[in-house]
């Protein structure tokens, strides 16, 4: 259920059934405002929506009796937080779910800010309040009613979602990597499909093992590297009836004429010749017309067999924000927003993350759905928010970039470093690109934990990792 009292939130009570309801109860007092504190609520607990709650609750909520200047709140559908780009990892069997999630209610309770269980299904800006869905068990029971939560300064970043282009088949025969759950349901296919191989009575089908991965930018390049090597050694725990290099293939499919297509060509090329090199068989510009229960069909007639489909080609706003009371939006369902992150149409609504499409000047294309971007708009509303408080004038966010970086497993990482010689990129490649790709994360958990939590929570995973087996296998 929803942390904490329920102060801020307005429940909507089911509709009694008899011939004459009873009045509906009003709506909960709103303690923090009789209180005249500013409700500040966060919409998305990823990795931008999560840094924000969390340093805005240290600086403005109430820690160990210091006055209150705001409530914080978070509105998040899912319980706990794992950084984004590393699903590709628990998709592959790589890493403990449980080692690295975060639970929104700890979370909240050691910052200082308000987390809230639900879904955001719409908008009413009139009222100022976010209206939010019920929450249901697994046995459909009820655990949180519809309701709403006020706000004076609302911040979304509710993140994005892969892009089907209407493509037959997608959502019944393919696999998303947009949440844990997703990440997990295939790593236990891939598991399952091993053990059934290894099991059955007759040997092992032609494509009964086979990975199709559509979109070759960093999530399916990076997935198609590192189930090469997990899906070999969970083979190697005893499943001596599957043969590794015989019967599991991996494809990588890209629309475009290269992987990566938004990283520089030479990451591209050297990407492609490690890839091949495993043995993960590269298809560029291929469209594919329909994914079918036993494979993937192109435009151009060819068809692969596969027991496995994964689409991670092209991101989108979620529909939730198409129609969010008039918020403008674009082509993408990304909500548009002006150079301080305010939308286009209501100033008391931010917009940040992935599902924000933002303006950057000096280039035709707005800035990038990337974890650095994320990161420095959360850094940005951290220092705006108050000035708004206060009836200050904003200032305009500016994106740095700093170079993207793509990790091939234990094989490689390669990337561009920007900003070394005269605003050029610099090449990076081996161990020096591996550590620089682990300081991403490192540097996120940062935000969230402080530095002496963050290494001793690296120092703990490194312990427990040498007594477990280096994959999932259940």
């Amino acid at each position: 259920m929803a942390a904490g009292d329920t102060s801020g939130d307005t429940q909507t009570a089911n509709a009694a059934a008899s011939p004459t309801p009873a009045p509906r109860p009003g709506p909960t007092p709103d303690r923090t405002t009789l209180a005249g504190l500013h409700r500040i609520v966060i919409v998305g607990g990823g990795a931008a929506g999560l840094e924000l709650a969390t340093r805005l609750g240290d600086t403005l909520g109430d820690k160990g009796g210091r006055k209150r200047h705001a409530t914080v709140t978070l509105v998040d559908r899912a319980r706990g937080h794992l950084w984004k780009p590393l699903l590709h990892e628990v998709a592959a069997g790589s890493m403990d779910v449980d080692e690295h999630e975060l639970d929104y209610l700890a979370q909240a309770h050691w910052h200082h800010f308000r987390y809230r269980y639900g879904e955001m299904i719409g908008l009413d800006r009139a009222r100022r309040e976010v209206l939010l869905a019920a929450t249901h068990d697994d046995e459909g029971r009820e655990i949180t009613p519809p309701r709403s939560v006020g706000y004076d300064t609302l911040v979304i970043a509710v993140g994005s979602t892969t892009n089907d282009f209407g493509t037959p088949g997608v959502r019944e025969h393919a696999i998303a990597l947009e949440t844990t759950a997703q990440a997990a349901r295939f790593n236990r296919r891939l598991v399952n499909a091993c053990l059934r191989a290894h099991t059955q009575a007759g040997p092992v089908r032609p494509a009964q093992l086979h990975v199709v991965i559509i979109g070759a930018g960093a999530t399916g390049t990076e997935l198609a590297a590192e189930l090469h090597r997990t899906a070999r050694a969970v083979v190697a725990f005893g499943m001596d009836r599957v043969d590794a290099e015989r019967d599991i293939r991996i494809t990588l499919v890209e629309a475009a004429p290269r992987v990566l297509p938004g990283l520089p060509e030479r990451i591209s090329a050297s990407v492609t010749k490690l890839l091949q090199d495993l043995g993960v068989a590269v298809l560029t510009g291929a469209r594919v017309s329909a994914v079918q229960a036993d494979g993937v069909r192109f435009a151009d007639g060819r068809f692969i067999e596969s027991e496995l489909v994964v689409w991670a080609a092209g991101v989108k706003g979620p529909d939730v924000l198409r129609d969010l009371d008039g918020l403008e939006v674009s082509r993408s369902t990304q909500l548009v927003v002006t150079p301080t992150l305010q939308t286009t149409r209501d100033p008391s609504i931010f917009a940040i993350g992935d599902c924000a499409f933002c303006p950057r000047e000096g280039h035709e294309a707005p800035v990038p759905p990337r974890a650095q971007a994320a990161h420095q708009q959360a850094s940005h509303l951290l220092k705006q928010i108050p000035r708004r408080m206060r009836g200050q004038p904003l200032k305009p966010f500016t994106y740095r970039d700093f170079g993207s970086l793509v990790s091939l497993g234990e094989y490689s990482t390669v990337g561009s470093l920007m900003g070394f010689v005269a605003g050029r990129s610099m090449l990076v490649e081996g161990l020096f690109a591996r550590l620089m790709y682990r300081s991403l994360y490192k540097m996120h958990e940062r935000a969230l934990h402080g530095w002496t939590k963050t290494a001793l929570g690296s120092l703990a995973r490194l312990i427990t990792r040498r007594t477990e087996p280096r994959v999932k296998l259940h």
